[in-house]
Parts: structure tokens; C-alpha cells; sequence
């Protein structure tokens, strides 16, 4: 994989000149902010457990959108058939091509440090909860940024990618979440309930390092990183 470090500088720069991108970020920030007023408030547990948890709600949103043409664009505009040409892998390809989105995400999520600063300025937050919130924030996003560029590599529309994209981690997320109410009445909606973000994500909110959650983590993003490999070695030989 020695050009995907050369892929992954290709596609980090050229999120700072997108539109896009920096909308992303602005509602991001926005609805970050303001659910930080919610945990900043007189009397709240110093800590930014309802920040975080909404975090994730929000980039079930924005990262779709952020994603959506990291491969469907290169499809529509041709440039990835010069891409496949070169000594390039299918593996450089998607692995800079996450790189590249992972590392923009973590600019993203850069400017809520500030948060724990001004907690830290005001009162005496657990650095605990707060340390694993961020280390499941960065598992999330690298799951839901998977997901959003399997998606991508699907189609040339960068519209059906992002819908495409949501809808999957609409079935990762709110389902469960809708299950949990179930959960004590039925085995099935149990399991479902189990194996939803949310529930792996909550852990993390709450201080808890679970291996399995990191392993779940992990080993999803893995797959479907993998899954995209295998679509675009199958499309190279259409």
C-alpha cells in the first residue's frame, strides 16, 4: 500500500476546498455547541456525556454528505479510470481514500476539545469518561466513514451514495435504538438491541473500555472496507 499515504494527502487537501466540507463542519460545531450549553449548565455532572451521545446522532447525518463522492465523483467524472491505470491497487485506493476522510474527520472534531478546557476551567470533570468519549467518537467515525465510502463505490450518483449511506446507518443506529424498547419483551429485539452504535457508543460515554466494543469497532470497519475492495476489483474488470 505505498500510494495510499500519496491518495490520503490527495484527498485531505481537497476537503479544504470544498463548500461542502466546511458546511459539514459549521452544523457540526452548531449542534455541538449546543448541546454542550446542556452539559455546561449549573448543577450538571461536569462531564460531556449528552454532548457526546449526540455527536454521534449528528455524524450519522454529515458524514454521508461528507463522503459521498470519494469514489462515486471519480466514477462520474472518468478520472478513476486514469486512477486504475496507474500503479495503483484497489487497496491504496480505498485505504487513502479513508485515510484521507478519517484524517478531515478528526480536523472536524478538533475544535470541541474546547469543551473539556472550559469544563476544566469551571469545575473538576472525570478526564476518564471524557478520554473514551473521544476514543469512541474516532471508532464511530471511522465506522460511519466506511459505510459512507462502501456506499460511494457503488455509484456514480454522489445523491444515491449519500441516501444509500444514511439509510445503512439509519439501520445501525435507530433501529436498535427503537428495539432497546422491546428489548425486555422479545429475545430477537434483545440481540438487535445489542448490537446497535448506540449501545456499543454508551459504554465509551460512561468511562467504560469494553474490548468488545473495540473489537466490534474494528472488525466492522474492516469489513466493510474490505467489501469496498472487492467492488472495485469487481467494477475494474466491467
Amino acid at each position: 500500500m505505498s500510494r495510499a499515504p500519496v491518495i490520503a494527502r490527495r484527498e485531505l487537501s481537497s476537503f479544504f476546498y470544498s463548500p461542502i466540507a466546511y458546511v459539514a463542519m459549521f452544523l457540526f460545531l452548531i449542534v455541538a455547541g449546543y448541546w454542550f450549553t446542556d452539559d455546561f449548565k449549573p448543577g450538571q455532572p461536569a462531564g460531556l456525556r449528552v454532548t457526546f451521545e449526540w455527536m454521534v446522532w449528528v455524524l450519522v447525518l454529515i458524514l454521508p454528505i461528507l463522503c459521498m463522492g470519494l469514489l462515486a465523483q471519480e466514477w462520474a467524472s472518468g478520472t478513476i479510470e486514469t486512477m486504475m491505470t496507474a500503479p495503483v491497487s484497489e487497496s491504496d485506493l480505498v485505504v487513502g481514500k479513508f485515510l484521507g476522510s478519517y484524517f478531515f474527520f478528526l480536523v472536524l472534531l478538533a475544535p470541541t476539545l474546547l469543551f473539556p478546557i472550559l469544563l476544566s476551567i469551571y469545575s473538576r470533570p472525570d478526564i476518564g469518561p471524557i478520554a473514551t468519549g473521544y476514543l469512541g467518537l474516532i471508532l464511530v467515525g471511522g465506522l460511519f466513514i466506511a459505510v459512507a465510502l462502501f456506499c460511494s463505490s457503488l455509484t456514480r450518483s454522489q445523491v444515491v451514495a449519500a441516501v444509500a449511506a444514511f439509510g445503512i446507518l439509519l439501520l445501525m443506529t435507530v433501529l436498535p435504538w427503537f428495539a432497546s424498547a422491546k428489548a425486555s419483551l422479545n429475545g430477537f429485539w434483545r440481540t438487535v438491541t445489542d448490537q446497535g452504535v448506540m449501545a456499543r457508543y454508551v459504554d465509551f460515554s460512561k468511562g467504560v473500555l469494553d474490548t468488545g466494543n473495540l473489537v466490534y469497532f474494528l472488525a466492522t470497519t474492516a469489513v466493510f472496507l474490505f467489501l469496498t475492495v472487492k467492488v472495485m476489483e469487481a467494477r475494474r474488470w466491467k
